[in-house]
């Protein structure tokens, strides 16, 4: 009597080889980004959940001892109800021990008008070196785009309320609020 394997033992390998692909990928992915918010940075940390799900961002000093350069989140696992015009703009915010945002990655959306608005570069650039202490008003100190509005202010205030509330919870800026 030959062994040979079921048709669902080969199905369950394929699909297992898959995701473990499919999970590798996202992982690398997840760490170009992190790499984009913090060029300098020499080592990141595995996601960790507290005081929020975050990821941390390291240097090597003179000594070889890694140094906190900051922090990188998304805005929809601390604010989800922050939502563009169609569903909630996923946006991964890098924050410096300051409370000085290093940048943002948009990282996933279904904004119609998304290659107006959120997609562009320009809407990512316009956050790097804001302070949480900065105001954060679309038309008075950031852009905005006339056909996207609704979705400009939402991802917006995305950014706002959940980098203000990192820095408060992991760094204590003063006047963070």
């Amino acid at each position: 009597m030959s062994r040979r394997p079921s048709l669902f033992t080969l199905v369950l390998a394929l699909c297992s080889s898959a995701l473990l692909l499919a999970q590798q990928g996202k992982a690398e992915l997840v760490q170009a980004h992190l790499k984009s918010l913090f060029p300098t940075a020499t080592s990141f940390s595995a996601k960790e959940a507290l005081p929020l799900p975050h990821f941390k961002a390291f240097i090597t000093d003179a000594k070889g001892q890694p140094q906190l350069l900051g922090v990188a989140f998304y805005t929809t696992e601390l604010e989800p109800l922050e939502r563009g015009y169609d569903g909630p703009v996923k946006m991964l915010v890098g924050l410096d021990t300051k409370g000085v945002i290093a940048g943002i990655v948009v990282v996933q959306h279904n904004e119609p008008f998304g290659k107006f608005s959120v997609d562009t570069p320009r809407f990512a650039q316009q956050f790097k070196g804001k302070s949480v202490k900065d105001p954060f008003k679309p038309g008075e100190d950031l852009d905005v785009v006339a056909t996207a509005t609704i979705t400009i202010t939402h991802a917006t205030r995305a950014v706002r309320k959940s980098a203000r509330h990192v820095a408060i919870q992991m760094f204590k800026p003063e006047d963070a609020k």
